[in-house]
């Protein structure tokens, strides 16, 4: 074991000017590289203690330096299920919003966002996208089955009878009983189908602005097996000219397949038809009812094996670890020593509540267990499938990114801004609930690119330098190697040094000689308009001879001179929100954080990973803001304060 020191800072903290000249800093230009390449900047400082290559901080960078705020998860009416529950914002005012302007949303509500997104991806599931418009609009072929039109009258009833409707498409789909004949022309194959999806391409191609705003173009393929979450978001890296080429792929028979291997065939077909790039991301393990991270085999019964775990790996770069549907990345059961675990947690059960949720699930549906499980899967198949990047996206249904907790139109048009929304059960059955007020204004991904084209950001995600947020939006920089010292976190460009000695987050360290532990600098500036920062911590897993995995939380940078303990705890915070009001205080915590830390248990045998979560002081969760502008009471048992927070893309080592 290395017997190198550990070093752990305090608060790092600037006076305002010095903040605001560092955010103008990382939000000038870099490079762009392609998805595989690491970058290597040369070493061609101007003295040993400045790292600049020239007198200008700014100038011959070659290394990313801006990061650009986005969403993966975004539906609008083409999604069935968004479309029952009331949504009619349509492509071009759900591009409009994101860009910063103000819309009408399907409520009736005027909505805009406090500061535009960089960058979207439209996913509207591929199972029958574009059906609710048509039967909506009573077209015969539709409502002359028996299930469109008991959900055509539930629709035109309006009111909680709409709801139902949509409940019931909901379910009918996930348990695989929607009617096959009625959706075959919405489903690959189709004219209609094939229409639909031209709308979706020349809607991205529209509003897709190189420089300014950039557009994806995308789909939601939504595998569900029995009520069990297993869906992607598919993500091309050209426009129309390659992405226009296919049609998404579904999940129903006879085209479709609820198989992730099958998919894969999908983007594996996609790429040698059209010359162009395509990626996937997961979502929602924690509605997987553990399925989502199998160790031994697949839901099918497929035992793993090099083929699984080497296509896994190869097209899905990223996960979603946050969004509405509540956060993934642990679970208090799990991390028992993780007091910041129990976070937004939803797990009564799967995704429509068809069965409840026991713990021995838990292990195959979280993040950090995943990350666990993959060292252990590389070591025994020669691949890890689970080495993907941590994102927050919304999978919102409202063609509103709207996730500002004081800002928040809900996960689908029902749950809107009103008095009653808190109280309204999302799902209700006789095996749980998922109440209305446990709805999470979350997430955000941050991307660290050089410009805001599809390519360069596109090819971030495809190589993990990307970060999750729960909506703040903090600038978060992570970077290993085995050099890193104080005076690089302290030289103000701490980015120039991370990329010329080390990896930044979606890296890899690789074993060196001896037994030197790796070095990690992380640096965490909170959101212009947000709360200051509690803490900053390295998360680490590893798997040791007898491969068993183990994990550790440590705590490396805090604000207001708070002292750990000899187990390295640190007491909270505080609390200033004012739950009458609806505000806090930025009274405690720090604008900046940042630590140059050396892993005080590291084994140069043992495969392992580090990922920074970076936590914020306590601030109003969205329910606090209803209360305050509808003058109601918030129901018992709702959260009323949390701790938002961001989670970087890992680093692994490797022996």
């Amino acid at each position: 074991m290395s017997k190198k020191h550990h070093h752990t800072s305090h608060a790092y903290i600037a006076p305002l000017t010095l903040i605001m000249g560092l955010l103008s800093l990382i939000l000038l230009a870099g490079f762009v590289t392609s998805a595989s390449a690491q970058f290597s900047p040369s070493k061609d400082s101007l003295s040993d203690l400045y790292p600049g290559k020239a007198y200008s901080p700014y100038a011959e960078r070659s290394y990313p330096d801006q990061v650009f705020w986005g969403d993966t998860h975004l539906h609008t009416g083409l999604s069935m299920d968004a479309g029952l529950f009331g949504a009619r914002i349509g492509l071009d005012e759900a591009y409009r919003f994101a860009r910063g302007e103000q819309v009408m949303a399907s409520s009736g509500q005027p909505v805009k966002l406090g500061r535009p997104l960089d960058w979207l991806v439209i996913a509207d599931h591929s199972d029958g996208m574009g059906f609710f418009s048509d039967m909506a609009a009573g077209n015969p072929e539709i409502i002359k089955y028996e299930q469109g039109k008991r959900w055509y009258e539930g629709l035109q009833a309006g009111g909680e009878a709409s709801v139902n409707a949509a409940l019931d498409l909901i379910t009918t789909f996930s348990q695989g009983k929607i009617n096959p004949e009625m959706m075959s022309e919405y489903s690959p194959g189709g004219r209609t189908y094939a229409t639909i999806w031209e709308r979706v391409v020349d809607a991205a191609e529209r509003f897709n602005d190189p420089g300014s705003f950039t557009a994806f173009i995308g789909f939601e393929w939504t595998s569900l097996v029995a009520g069990n979450n297993l869906h992607r978001n598919v993500i091309f890296r050209e426009g129309a000219e390659k992405a226009g080429l296919v049609v998404p792929y579904t999940t129903q028979a006879p085209v479709g397949s609820t198989d992730p291997l099958d998919l894969y065939a999908y983007l594996e077909n996609y790429e040698t038809k059209s010359g162009g790039s395509a990626l996937a991301l997961a979502h929602n393990g924690n509605l997987s009812n553990g399925i989502m991270f199998p160790v031994d085999k697949q839901y099918t019964g497929r035992i793993l094996d090099k083929k699984y775990v080497e296509q896994r790996a190869r097209w899905e770069p990223m996960y979603e670890v946050t969004q509405i549907k509540g956060d993934g990345e642990a679970h208090p059961f799990l991390s028992p020593d993780d007091k910041f675990a129990d976070y937004e947690t939803w797990d009564a059960g799967n995704l429509d509540l068809t069965e409840a949720k026991t713990n021995d699930m838990l292990q195959y549906e979280y993040a950090r267990e995943a990350l666990k499980n993959g060292l252990l899967l590389e070591r025994r198949l020669g691949t890890n499938p689970y080495k993907f990047g941590q994102i927050g996206s919304t999978d919102s249904h409202t063609g509103l990114v709207a996730i500002e907790e004081e800002n928040f139109f809900g996960k689908a048009t029902n749950a809107e801004p009103s008095p009653k929304r808190m109280g309204h059960p999302f799902v209700k059955t006789e095996n749980g609930v998922f109440q209305g007020y446990q709805l999470v204004a979350s997430g955000y991904t941050g991307v660290w690119a050089k410009e805001n084209t599809r390519a360069a950001i596109w090819d971030a995600m495809a190589r993990k330098e990307v970060y999750a947020t729960t909506g703040p939006r903090i600038t978060v920089r992570f970077f290993g190697g085995w050099e890193y010292t104080r005076d690089d976190l302290n030289s103000r460009m701490p980015a120039t040094r991370g990329y010329e000695k080390g990896v930044p987050m979606g890296g890899d360290l690789h074993g060196k000689n001896g037994d030197d532990a790796p070095t990690f600098m992380v640096y965490a500036l909170r959101d212009a308009v947000g709360a200051n920062l509690d803490r900053v911590q390295i998360v680490k897993g590893w798997l040791d001879a007898k491969g068993k995995t183990h994990e550790k939380v440590y705590n490396v940078a805090w604000s207001d001179g708070r002292e750990a303990d000899s187990n390295g705890a640190i007491p909270p915070v505080g609390n200033t929100v004012d739950i009458d009001a609806a505000n806090w205080i930025n009274s405690i915590g720090a604008a900046e954080l940042g630590a140059v830390w050396t892993d005080p248990d590291f084994d140069p045998n043992q495969s392992s990973f580090y990922y920074a979560r970076v936590i914020e002081i306590p601030t109003p969760r969205w329910v606090v803001y209803d209360a305050f502008r509808f003058g109601i009471e918030i129901p018992e048992g709702a959260e009323t304060t949390h701790q938002e927070r961001a989670y970087t893309a890992p680093i692994w080592y490797t022996p």
